[in-house]
């Protein structure tokens, strides 16, 4: 009997010890550092700023701190988080699909292959518009000039290579007309955007939906379609590219990545802490406060997504002769 009981005893003790090794995540961590390669309120200063709120509103970290690093699209953040972060298991960076076409037009040193995915966290798809005074009505009728004159359709949208470019590019590549061809005009801001299409200066415009929906709910543009798979809930009444012919789907989204060279466990447990984060109440009123969708994938999964979404913006930056040799 002696001898059943310290067998019982034993394994109960290696079954502590193993639950214990298999939970890293049951405590709270120390301390993360998130990364913001932007300058206080952006996009991405904005995410990392949220994520630090769910993180410690959650008791998940306790103590979260965000530094800002702007410059060249990101690339600059990211080159500093590259060559100081390496190995170090508290360490995040906010970035998302607009820098991958800023390491190609600044040419940058380093890229994303050398930082570790960790999730995706929200996105923005695109809106196509035009001003409620113009004769296109509907997304066949710009498709239609395009094709038959594709400098005479002037795109108004943000900087060149971002992601209002890059949709441009995208629709014209779906509808059989060169990219190169495409007449587009970068502007500093979607204020300046909004001018330019309602003042008549540019036939069309691209940007984020919720730059554009207060002009769109107001009257004053017309939106053709939107860069989301299916329509989305809030906005049904704007269809899809792809539901119009247009099989283009693009999301600005932003994710976070882990520090190079942490090991598979110390991955495993950023993932679980921000698996824990987009579950508090403070990231679901942040998504609603700031109308951002939930596009959340993480660990693997965000990985797979990243091996094809790499490439598909890549091809297109190059495609308009923008990534710098």
């Amino acid at each position: 009997m002696k001898i059943a009981l310290a067998r019982r005893q034993l394994f109960a003790a290696i079954a502590s010890s193993a639950l214990l090794l298999t939970t890293p995540c049951a405590m709270a961590l120390d301390a993360v550092k998130i990364l913001a390669p932007a300058a206080p309120g952006g996009g991405w200063d904005q995410t990392a700023r949220s994520m630090q709120r769910a993180l410690q509103s959650g008791d998940i970290v306790k103590r979260v701190t965000v530094d800002n690093k702007p410059g060249a699209g990101g690339t600059i953040g990211l080159a500093q988080f590259v060559t100081s972060s390496k190995g170090d298991p508290q360490a995040m960076m906010v970035t998302g699909m607009v820098m991958i076409g800023a390491i190609l037009v600044n040419g940058s040193p380093v890229n994303l292959t050398q930082v570790t995915p960790l999730a995706r966290l929200t996105g923005e798809y695109e809106v196509v518009v035009v001003s409620a005074s113009s004769k296109i009505q509907k997304l066949s009728d710009l498709i239609a000039l395009l094709k038959s004159n594709p400098g005479a359709v002037s795109w108004g949208g943000g900087s060149a290579g971002a992601t209002d470019h890059l949709l441009a590019a995208m629709i014209a590549k779906s509808a059989g007309v060169d990219p190169t061809k495409i007449n587009y005009i970068a502007h500093a801001g979607g204020g300046e955007a909004q001018s330019a299409i309602l003042g008549g200066h540019v036939t069309v415009g691209v940007s984020g939906w919720g730059e554009f929906a207060p002009q769109i709910k107001a009257g004053k543009l017309r939106a053709l379609a939107i860069s989301s798979e299916q329509r989305m809930p809030d906005v049904k009444d704007v269809p899809t590219l792809k539901e119009q012919g247009v099989d283009v789907v693009m999301a600005n989204w932003r994710a976070l990545f882990g520090a190079p060279g942490i090991s598979e466990a110390q991955k495993a447990e950023l993932v679980a802490a921000i698996d824990k984060a987009v579950k508090t109440p403070s990231w679901k009123e942040t998504l609603d406060k700031n109308e951002w969708t939930d596009l959340y994938l993480s660990g693997d999964a965000f990985k797979k997504f990243l091996d094809t979404e790499q490439p598909r913006i890549t091809e297109i930056v190059n495609s308009l002769g923008l990534a710098k040799k």
